[in-house]
């Protein structure tokens, strides 16, 4: 026992000093695995393994849908093509037009109508976050014996303290709490003069970790270093949130190397981003095979939202981009990988969403739903890994009351069924509606980015007719949303304008306050971070003025 003590410490303290790991480190050849070896943070006797699954769920942050190997794209994902094409590829999967809604619905299982964050994402200055009645899913995994922990970015709110992700079900946290900031420093500016560093470890910002490590190789060493101290006995859930690909563009040197031909210089940098995510994911696959998870493992791989072509970002032949809710906005790469699926190297083309993750991973981990919490998402397992039908057939994609309203949208326009000037998009079955502003509109092919500037001759552009504010498509015979079908088929629109219209009924208010001078960093000692702490001991205070005030007047009525 003493020497397999001090063989593990050696082994920990080494991934401490080098971070990363390679085949050679391992002693492996290509085709080789560690899955059948004894890690060194396994102890022998320590209980037999455990039935429920390790669950590694990884998000990258605005990663375009044509911006991984097996898509088509210039840039190289050998270890995004190999995991997925080993497991299944979701090729009809979708997830919110931006950051903060995509997380919200992956931990709650809800859409963004039920939790009051339909309108935009929830900014740094903003006395806001996940509204803390809603179960999430580490909350439900720990119920079950899971040890939970996060790594990356949460944006999901942090004004007080309660809306930290160590409150919110989390074992550790390690990461930003915002939603963009420096790679190497850390430090965010929401605006002139309001800056501040955003590194966290659980509740406590990070100072020892200042070291000017890029963030994407920096994030998972501290997954190695998770998955050295674990017993993988043990079921453990490990959300992981890169910062990458999400502007600003800055990646290593070294990664640039293969992409010099790249004249834009956004995308050339988004490139060497997107290589030094995809080493990071080679590496974390590594040590799940190296410390004994990876047989007993299911890692889901998903971006948040599509791409920003003004970033470097590609959507093609996708239309729109991020933070609209055309298909280049909200359809996704994904796919799953586990030793435990049935039909591994197949492609699912049935409709899954991202609220899907919520109770499909809490079935996996033998929890329990209560009833009382109304999903939004379905258990798509079978769907993925037997190739089943999906029992979901529509998505709700938004309902955005307080968006920016189109000036011609009327309810004449909804056929007296909906407000067209309100922003909002439905999926039902092989029919996609859109009303209100959808957002930017443009396709962009690959040869927009040829030019060493931002270039839009390329682009291809619709110019409808004025005052339109509905659109129809047949997304599964017109995925690239060419053909407006909304004139051909007025009884097809009204079905979707009554289904959002049933689905508006069951909203909750928008949250989304004015911004709070109190969460300005330099008031918090530099740090962004919880700031109603002055609130906090006003309650405190009225609530202690309140128990005197009755003592004194029970003493009255005594003395009466």
């Amino acid at each position: 026992m003493l020497a397999v003590g001090v063989l593990a410490g050696l082994s920990v303290l080494s991934l401490l000093t080098y971070g990363y790991l390679s085949w050679d480190s391992l002693g492996l050849g290509p085709g080789e695995t560690e899955a059948t070896r004894t890690g060194p943070a396994e102890e022998p006797g320590a209980g037999s393994p455990s039935s429920q699954p390790h669950i590694v769920f990884i998000l990258a942050d605005d990663q375009g849908f044509r911006d991984v190997g097996y898509h088509g794209s210039e840039i190289r994902t050998p270890t995004l093509d190999k995991l997925a094409a080993e497991g299944v590829k979701l090729e009809n999967y979708y997830v919110q037009p931006m950051c903060t809604p995509s997380r919200s619905q992956f931990i709650t299982g809800k859409y963004q109508i039920h939790t009051g964050l339909q309108h935009s994402i929830i900014r740094p200055t903003q006395p806001n976050c996940l509204p803390l009645d809603n179960v999430t899913l580490p909350q439900k995994l720990k119920e079950v014996g899971y040890s939970t922990h996060m790594v990356g970015k949460w944006h999901l709110g942090f004004y007080r303290r309660e809306c930290m992700p160590t409150q919110r079900g989390f074992d550790t946290f390690f990461g930003s709490l915002l939603g963009s900031g420096d790679y190497y420093t850390h430090f965010k500016c929401d605006s002139p003069g309001i800056c501040g560093y955003d590194l966290y470890e659980n509740d406590n910002a990070a100072w020892d970790h200042d070291n000017g490590i890029y963030s994407t190789q920096m994030y998972t060493q501290k997954v190695q270093q998770i998955l050295a101290s674990h017993n993988p006995r043990k079921p453990l859930f490990l959300y992981i949130a890169y910062q990458a690909v999400h502007s600003p563009l800055q990646a290593p040197g070294k990664y640039f190397e293969h992409y010099r031909s790249i004249n834009n210089i956004n995308r050339r940098r988004y490139a060497a981003m997107l290589a030094c995510l995809d080493e990071a994911i080679n590496n974390v696959t590594l040590a799940l095979k190296k410390y004994g998870y990876y047989e007993n493992s299911i890692i889901i791989y998903s971006s948040d939202n599509g791409g920003q072509p003004m970033a470097g970002g590609s959507n093609w032949p996708l239309r729109g981009s991020k933070g609209t809710y055309w298909e280049g906005g909200i359809r996704a790469v994904g796919f799953v990988h586990s030793p435990l699926l049935k039909n591994k190297g197949s492609v699912c083309k049935e409709l899954v969403h991202i609220t899907d993750w919520f109770p499909t991973l809490i079935t996996l981990a033998e929890g329990q739903i209560d009833e009382d919490i109304q999903l939004d998402g379905y258990d798509i397992w079978e769907t993925i890994s037997e190739g089943r039908r999906s029992p979901r057939v529509d998505i709700l994609h938004n309902i955005d009351p307080i968006y920016t309203k189109a000036k011609n949208g009327s309810w004449a326009a909804g056929y007296g069924i909906w407000n067209t000037a309100i922003q909002s998009a439905i999926r039902v079955n092989h029919w996609k509606l859109l009303t209100g502003n959808p957002g930017y509109s443009d396709w962009v092919p690959p040869q927009a980015f040829s030019n060493a500037g931002p270039n839009r001759w390329h682009n291809e552009r619709v110019s409808w007719s004025a005052g339109k504010t509905v659109w129809l498509f047949n997304i599964t015979a017109d995925p690239y949303e060419r053909v407006d079908l909304s004139a051909r088929y007025p009884d097809v629109v009204k079905q979707l304008l009554r289904r959002l219209s049933q689905f508006n009924k069951t909203a909750v208010p928008v949250r989304y306050p004015p911004k709070d001078p109190r969460s300005n960093p330099k008031l918090n000692g530099g740090v962004w971070g919880p700031w109603f702490k002055e609130d906090e001991k006003k309650k405190k205070s009225d609530k202690s003025k309140g128990a005197n005030k009755q003592k004194k007047n029970k003493n009255k009525k005594k003395a009466n």
